[in-house]
Order: structure tokens, then C-alpha cells, then sequence
């Protein structure tokens, strides 16, 4: 059965006219529902839990986390954040975080598991930015590592925007490989170094940026020998996003999930999905591409 971690927390509540689609998490799994990709079964709610600690400490800084947890980031460090700071806001963060480890667990056993919210990409070890405070797919990356579940990871960050905070995070650490396919001229503006970035250039298209993804994924498996993949499935990819640049239709997208799981089975390497960007001024469109890899998930796994 395809496991979803859902939380209500996760539409957290923003100030009028703020650019991030909050919303997105409340329709989405009301959408999976609604059209029978999903039934209330798939879903599980994670929690606050402290056992998770060990592993958020091995990714974040003390100084960072004390900071965070006791919302006295200074304005300048919490305006690159984006969000107002709130104790609410911090345990969406460590909730989320829940989603994404106990997701890795059912990957394990049934080969994909997926969070509705996660993706937080550009969380560094000691500071947040972008709408991202905690790393939540570091922090699963560092569970299965220290559980011994997992020895070699491959993030497949396949958001518009690159994944500085993770490749800042595993810079130093061959357990874990970090591949970035963005956009050349989106932010971050100062990129990071992943173990393999490939920046696009404006308006690539679906054509492109599947022949690039095409010719670079199985020969990475192949290489690395990944024993399990954690996958950030960004919607910004899209030529309606108002934060991306790269030109792809929702088919397109669909195309790049598809291959995505395609080679998760062909290798039977347990994935876990997390949802990423998506800032496409139809909120509609959102939701259509986001449901596109759940709907995939479900066809291709069960």
C-alpha cells in the first residue's frame, strides 16, 4: 500500500497576499480522495517525537537548533527564511520531519512512500532560508544511516531550484550523494557544490530536460549503487511557475516521474518521495502536477 504522511499542520496560516501557496497542502490530499487515487488508509500522521532529535542534531547545528526552537533567530537570519517565526511554525517543521522518517520506514517495505509536505532543500546545518527551516530528507538520510538500514543514498533533487542546503549538509560525506538538477538562473544566485549539479539553461522544455535526465539518472545508479534514493519531486519545473524558468508542461513532469520510479523498480531501490516546490499562479495547476507523481506512485508500485 502507498503510505502518505499527512499533517493539518501543514497548511500553516501566513499573512494575506504571501507568495507561497499554503493552501496546496489542504487540497491536495482532499484531491487524492476525491478522484479514488487514494483512500483514507493511505494516509498517516506523523507527530512531534523526540527519539528524532539524534538524528536532527546530526544534521543541524546546537547553536542553529537552540536559535529555531526558541524562535530568537535574529530578523536578518529569519527574513531569509520567509516565514513569520512561530512555535507553531517550528513544530510544522519537526511534524514534517516525522513524515519524512517514518516515509523511509515504509519505503523499506513497499518499495515508495511519500510526504505531502518536505522537500525542505534549502535548510543549511545552521541556518534556514527559502521557506525551509529543518532538512527533512537529511534528517531521514542521516535515520537510515544511523539505524544501519541504508549505506550508500542518493538524493535526486529534481526541484527548479538547487538543493544548496543538502549539498552544504553531505559536502564531506561519501554516504550520501547528492545530484541537483535546476535551473542555471534561478536562486540560489550563489549555488553550492552537490556531487553532481546539472544547471539548465531558461525555457530547456520537456524534450531537454528529459534527455538530460535520461542520460545522466541510471548511470549514476549504476556508479553509486544506491541502496536507497530519496526523490524531491518539485513542481516549479513548469512553464506556468512564477519562481521557475525552465519551460516543462505538466506531461512533461509526469514523464520525469515516471522515469524517476521506472528506474526505482528496474534497480529495487526503496524511494522516498517529498513534494517540493510549486508556485504556478493557478493554484489548480499545482495541484494537478503535485497529484501527477501520486497518481504515477500508485499505477507503477501497487
Amino acid at each position: 500500500m502507498l503510505k502518505i504522511a499527512f499533517h493539518p499542520i501543514y497548511k500553516h496560516p501566513l499573512p494575506e497576499g504571501h507568495r507561497f501557496p499554503m493552501e496546496k497542502y489542504d487540497l491536495l490530499p482532499k484531491q487524492l480522495l476525491h478522484e479514488g487515487t487514494c483512500k483514507q488508509d493511505n494516509f498517516f500522521q506523523p507527530e512531534i517525537r523526540e527519539e528524532n532529535e539524534k538524528y536532527i542534531q546530526l544534521v543541524h547545528t546546537p547553536e542553529y537548533l537552540k536559535e529555531l526552537y526558541s524562535i530568537s533567530i535574529e530578523p536578518r537570519k529569519a527574513r531569509k527564511i520567509g516565514f513569520p517565526l512561530s512555535e507553531v511554525l517550528v513544530e510544522r517543521e519537526r511534524i514534517i520531519t516525522d513524515g519524512t522518517i517514518k516515509a523511509c520506514n515504509y519505503a523499506l517495505e513497499h518499495g515508495v512512500a511519500m510526504n505531502i509536505a518536505g522537500g525542505t532543500h534549502h535548510a543549511y546545518s545552521d541556518h534556514g532560508e527559502a521557506f525551509c527551516m529543518l532538512n527533512d530528507q537529511a534528517i531521514g538520510a542521516q535515520y537510515l544511516l544511523q539505524n544501519k538500514f541504508a549505506k550508500q543514498i542518493l538524493v535526486v533533487d529534481l526541484d527548479v531550484h538547487q538543493g544548496n542546503g543538502t549539498a552544504e549538509i553531505f559536502q564531506n560525506d561519501d554516504r550520501v550523494f547528492t545530484f541537483s538538477m535546476h535551473g542555471k538562473s534561478n536562486y540560489p544566485f550563489k549555488k553550492e557544490v552537490s556531487d553532481l549539479d546539472i544547471p539548465m539553461e531558461n525555457d530547456c522544455g520537456d524534450k531537454v530536460y528529459l534527455k538530460t535526465l535520461k542520460n545522466t539518472l541510471p548511470n549514476l545508479i549504476d556508479r553509486i549503487k544506491p541502496d536507497f534514493i530519496f526523490f524531491l519531486s518539485g513542481v516549479d519545473i513548469l512553464s506556468t511557475d512564477k519562481l521557475g524558468k525552465l519551460g516543462c508542461s505538466v506531461e512533461g513532469c509526469k514523464k520525469r516521474d515516471e522515469f524517476v520510479f521506472e528506474q526505482c523498480l528496474n534497480y529495487e531501490i526503496p524511494v522516498e518521495v517529498s513534494m517540493g516546490g510549486g508556485y504556478s499562479k493557478d493554484i489548480k495547476t499545482i495541484i494537478d502536477a503535485h497529484a501527477n507523481t501520486y497518481r504515477t506512485a500508485q499505477n507503477m508500485y501497487f
